[in-house]
């Protein structure tokens, strides 16, 4: 604890032990108010000034102490100033203090309460922060919550103090103005607990619930305007709409098929959506090729002659379109009939809240979700609309090896592409606008993750921007795309005959009627959705990469059990997504997963940690595999072993990276993973001894010596 602290604290508790001690307590009875009454009133009349500030004075004293007789206090304000000056004085005197105990609470207690309960708080911490003054002023009108409770408890919240003041000003005054009208007939009172009688008490309750009762009336309103345009079906065809069979879609519809819902699962394209056609599964064939051609690389390591095979730039791409049929009956019509869902192949446009339009053939539904997914994202880059650019959705369709592929992007698409084809034999020139690979992560793993890239043969230009685009078909053997790239003031202009766009996605929310119903979008150009994935018209939700925030498969499969669930439940019972453990993994050579937070991001939002390490080439499997580069690192509370957050950059790390989802998930701790078995020998070990190192900086060093020495008395030295 800081010496501030310390000190606040030490005068506090003496503060309040002189209180107990000397009896002062006594002093704030009823009845010793009314015995001393005409004597003190007296005294007020000659000394007016100095009585309304001594008055004050004890009044924030006490409520900032939390101290009993507040309302003793409240009472004798209008007693003995009248009912005036004794609003005036204990209206701001109440407020004074309250705020002095607020702001006690903030600096002992909320820096120690956020470290231990951090995780736990986040849903109450964001509600503060959106409505914090409809809270504050709902319990200040409410006489059935103590006053001091809520001094100290909204203290550990992120609440503004100028907020706090105002609205505690506003909210404690009907209670005040009860107590201040009592106190003028201080003489025939016999108790205090006479004055809030039950049908005043319901009252004041029913006050404190009026800004809630009204906003809800307001939402209640500007829903019924945003319904007005249309006419809500008397009876539906379905339960559940679904809009889109990718991730998402697949898996909205086959939760509603489960719990025997009437679904529709309507997709214009491909069952599957892009992962399974041009995502996830093709872009995983591709690496898996990429990986055998650098595995040969390593022959002589491994005890072989040097390979000098070639890749074959149409196989491979060929077998990337073989997984694809393999894998296509998992996602495909036939399946998930089978499973209860009706899936209709078309174009499906909003008509009103409640109903869909697919080729010509209206379909109502109590509920219709949107899971659409997202398309590459096309820069406006100058000359670009003149050349024949490639995106993660068109590079399947290649057959012929580029001969200088020119990659726009260093995110998680644009290095696993780059390194992959440059594993084949193709040469790369990849460029990042930012000063790293991949932004979000911390530079360390970004520079491991580019010297490899560098070692495989791409051209990594890193905070470069690319300014124009040129296209000019020139004599054979020439390359006809050029490239003008910026940094500062140099220039320099590259040159290729495939240029490969990867700078993200952009969500699908065009072409199929939202614009038109006005559904909301946020300033990304996603869905807007709330907590429980519906947006502002509560039949219509959102899940997936048109909703984000993320744009995982996984994550879209995570959204679409509580859109599923809120859709056909939510008026017994809605689900608020829960998105604090969710990992994601770049599968290049060095695979790179994490869960939770890394370094980058506890610095940036101010959270305190502690980092272990483990470096793989210390684990016997990565020895034994030849795959020794790399590190798990992981993020704890300082002196604690739970777990903020985990990075593994590494062999497999995507496959590595689950043992940690499930223990921050499941809020099991480093301890918990080292008391695990696993197999020996496996990567998975170092996640084991990763545990291990963190004990060992944490080893009970008292507990220890003392322990050497009852074993050298043993030995009797």
């Amino acid at each position: 604890m800081s010496r501030g602290r310390l000190l606040l604290l030490l005068v506090m508790g003496c503060l309040v032990g002189a209180f107990f001690a000397l009896d002062l307590d006594a002093y704030l009875s009823l009845s010793r108010l009314q015995a001393h009454q005409e004597q003190a009133s007296a005294w007020v009349q000659a000394h007016f000034g100095q009585a309304a500030l001594l008055f004050t004075l004890l009044y924030v004293v006490t409520t900032a102490l939390s101290l009993p007789g507040a309302s003793l206090l409240t009472l004798g304000g209008s007693a003995l100033f009248g009912v005036g000056w004794g609003l005036l004085l204990v209206s701001f005197a109440s407020t004074l203090g309250a705020t002095l105990a607020f702001l006690s609470a903030r600096f002992l207690l909320r820096d120690w309460v956020s470290r231990r309960f951090g995780d736990k708080l986040a849903t109450l911490e964001a509600g503060m922060a959106k409505d914090g003054a409809f809270y504050l002023l709902s319990l200040r009108l409410i006489p059935l919550f103590p006053f001091f409770l809520i001094n100290l408890l909204m203290g550990l919240t992120p609440i503004r103090v100028s907020t706090y003041y105002w609205v505690s000003q506003l909210g404690m005054l009907p209670g005040t103005f009860v107590y201040v009208l009592a106190g003028s007939e201080l003489a025939s009172l016999t108790s205090t607990g006479n004055i809030l009688s039950p049908g005043l008490v319901a009252a004041l309750t029913l006050l404190g619930l009026m800004p809630w009762l009204m906003r809800g009336l307001q939402r209640r309103l500007a829903l019924r305007r945003l319904h007005a345009p249309y006419r809500k079906p008397a009876s539906f065809d379905y339960n559940l709409l679904v809009i889109g069979a990718g991730a998402g879609g697949l898996v909205t519809s086959y939760i509603a098929a489960a719990v025997k819902a009437r679904v529709a699962l309507i997709e214009q394209h491909k069952m599957g959506g892009d992962c399974l056609n041009i995502g996830c599964v093709p872009s995983k064939a591709l690496i898996r090729s990429a990986r055998f051609a650098f595995d040969q690389r390593k022959a002589g390591e491994l005890g072989f002659s040097p390979s000098q095979s070639r890749a074959d730039f149409a196989a491979v791409m060929e077998r990337v379109a073989t997984v694809i049929k393999e894998v296509e009956p998992h996602d495909s019509v036939e399946r998930y009939q089978g499973l209860g869902v009706e899936c209709i192949q078309g174009r499906a446009r909003f008509v009103s809240p409640w109903e869909l339009e697919v080729d010509g053939r209206r379909l109502s539904s109590r509920h219709i979700v949107i899971a659409t997914g997202a398309r590459p994202l096309v820069p406006k880059l100058p000359g670009l609309e003149q050349v024949p650019y490639l995106t993660s959705d068109s590079l399947w369709q290649l057959r012929e090896p580029p001969r200088h592929l020119l990659v726009l992007g260093g995110g998680p698409i644009g290095c696993e592409l780059a390194q992959s084809l440059a594993l084949l034999g193709i040469p790369v020139t990849l460029v990042e606008l930012a000063d790293q690979l991949l932004p979000r992560e911390e530079r360390e793993v970004a520079e491991a993750l580019a010297e490899q890239m560098a070692r495989d043969g791409v051209r990594l230009l890193t905070g470069w921007r690319a300014e124009r685009a040129d296209y000019e078909p020139a004599a054979e053997g020439a390359l006809p795309i050029r490239l003008q790239l910026r940094r500062g003031d140099e220039m320099q202009v590259l040159e290729g005959d495939q240029l490969l766009l990867a700078l993200g996605r952009v969500a699908n929310v065009s072409g199929f009627g939202l614009e038109e119903l006005g559904v909301e979008l946020t300033p990304r150009g996603t869905v807007k959705v709330d907590g429980f994935l519906a947006t502002n018209y509560p039949s219509i939700l959102a899940v997936g990469d048109v909703a984000g925030p993320y744009q995982f498969t996984h994550f879209a499969a995570h959204q679409a059990w509580y859109a599923a669930v809120n859709a056909l439940f939510g008026q017994f019972r809605r689900f608020k997504a829960d998105y604090r453990v969710i990992p994601a993994a770049t599968y290049t050579s060095p695979e790179i997963a994490r869960v939770g937070l890394n370094r980058k991001e506890a610095e940036a939002q101010g959270i305190p940690f502690e980092a272990t390490r483990f470096n793989l080439a210390e684990l016997d499997r990565a020895i034994a595999d030849g795959e020794r580069h790399g590190f798990i690192e992981v993020l704890t509370v300082p002196g604690k072993d739970r777990i903020l957050g985990a990075t593994i950059v590494g062999a497999h790390a995507g496959e590595r990276i689950a043992e940690f989802v499930l223990a921050m998930r499941h809020r099991l701790g480093l301890g918990k993973i080292l008391s695990t078995i696993h197999a020996y020998p496996t990567l998975m070990e170092g996640n084991k001894y990763l545990a291990g190192e963190w004990k060992r900086a944490h080893q009970p060093t008292r507990l220890l010596a003392l322990l050497a020495r009852y074993h050298s008395w043993r030995r009797g030295a």
